[in-house]
């Protein structure tokens, strides 16, 4: 009968795991499906050890870095989603052929054949494998048991082990100098056993502030016909529901993280971090049209050399809303390390002409009004309290359907 209870792998017992063979850096980007393994980090490893990176890429590179200088293998955590932001290193950095440089690849497999899963998951889900074979990494499903993953980081790890005869520690330090090569693990849904995160006090608060939900109504208010480019997560289900709730037309948003709401987990896709260049290429293309983009914290620091971008092509008519609530949101709460950056600051270093930030519900406001007003490419940066509502659903279009309805309202309004 035991045989028929569901199992669980506690994430501390995989961080021991992890650390009984020498591994004690981790960086990444958090993931739905290792919120727990990634909360639990988060709690128990010093921020000289861990590091939420902005993106995959980074991510891997910070790896290679604390094996030059220690010797000993880091962990990288991902989703599925962002193997492509980590080829560029993986290929020409850690390649066995090129510096042969360990790493611990912790994988959340968004799409794995024969579950369910939102749309935009399910190609990169089912190509995750042969995208892994073809770049000559190795890796192994991770079992959700204990047992289970000990055999597999026990394989991980065994081109090192046992090859030494010396003690584990000087083993690790000793024998991965010699160069070896990445290897991954993927996790499948509900591996982890449940670890809640302990409460961040490097978000923002106060008594007057707006959750992103209420600013997304502010902005409509604000902004009721123009085309929105809306970010990854909760702020496209948001949109997605505002727009119901309001009667108006879901032609006017374009929702980078898709819909058709298949799934029960989180997700963080939709190419993440493009939100900006998305809209830029939309108002490129409609320079008579005023164009917005919703941006999130964690997106805009994934592919922050858009704001450059954006500077250089001076567009009169691209005004560009960042919430920023210094956490991941739809992945467990990871925070992103915004609290401490002035966005501001950024967008008018890469030549945005006007710059805001609000935090207040009277200065959200005036903030959306004058940048209604403005001649862009103009920056507001809205503070705002983490969290989403419990019954927030997805939308129930697909992918397709809000592509094809945006496309027409922008036609419609390039032939007014």
């Amino acid at each position: 009968m035991t045989e028929t209870v569901r199992t669980y792998l506690n994430p501390a017992h995989f961080f021991m795991l992890l650390r009984a063979h020498g591994t004690s850096f981790f960086a990444g980007v958090p993931d739905s499906l290792l919120k727990d393994v990634c909360a639990y980090i988060t709690d128990n490893v010093p921020g000289s050890q861990h590091v939420i990176a902005a993106n995959e890429g980074t991510a891997l590179a910070m790896a290679a870095g604390h094996y030059l200088a220690t010797g000993s293998v880091a962990c990288v955590y991902l989703q599925n989603s962002g193997l492509g932001n980590t080829i560029n290193p993986l290929l020409s950095l850690c390649s066995k052929k090129v510096y042969a440089i360990p790493a611990l690849l912790l994988i959340g497999w968004r799409g794995e054949p024969g579950k369910k899963d939102e749309p935009q998951h399910l190609l990169q889900g089912a190509l995750t494998p042969t995208m892994l074979e073809n770049m000559g990494v190795p890796y192994e499903i991770l079992p959700d048991y204990a047992e289970g993953a000990f055999e597999v980081i026990t394989k991980a790890y065994a081109p090192v082990l046992s090859t030494c005869t010396l003690n584990r520690r000087v083993c690790v330090h000793e024998c991965l100098r010699k160069g070896k090569e990445p290897f991954a693990l993927l996790v499948k849904k509900e591996t982890f056993e449940k670890y809640r995160l302990a409460a961040d006090s490097s978000v923002f608060s106060g008594d007057d502030m707006l959750h992103r939900e209420e600013i997304l109504e502010e902005i409509i208010q604000i902004f009721p016909s123009s085309p929105l480019v809306t970010t990854t997560g909760f702020t496209s289900r948001e949109m997605f529901e505002l727009r119901v709730q309001k009667g108006q037309s879901h032609g006017h948003d374009f929702l980078t993280a898709g819909g058709s709401g298949l799934a029960c987990v989180r997700d963080r896709v939709g190419s993440m971090g493009h939100c900006s260049s998305i809209a830029l290429g939309v108002a490129l293309a409609q320079p008579q049209q005023e164009v917005l983009c919703i941006d999130g914290d964690g997106a805009a620091l994934m592919h922050m050399g858009c704001f450059a971008t954006i500077g250089r092509c001076s567009l009169s008519n691209f005004k560009h809303v960042l919430i920023n609530n210094a956490v991941h949101d739809s992945v467990g709460g990871q925070p992103t390390g915004s609290v401490s950056i002035d966005f501001p600051a950024i967008a008018k270093a890469c030549g945005y002409k006007e710059v805001l930030r609000a935090r207040s519900t009277g200065e959200v406001r005036e903030a959306l009004a004058t940048l209604k007003a403005s001649s862009g490419p103009s920056f507001l940066e809205i503070q705002a309290l983490p969290g989403a509502r419990a019954d927030l659903g997805r939308p129930t279009t697909s992918t397709h359907q809000n592509k094809e309805a945006f496309m027409k309202q922008l036609r419609g309004k390039l032939n007014d």
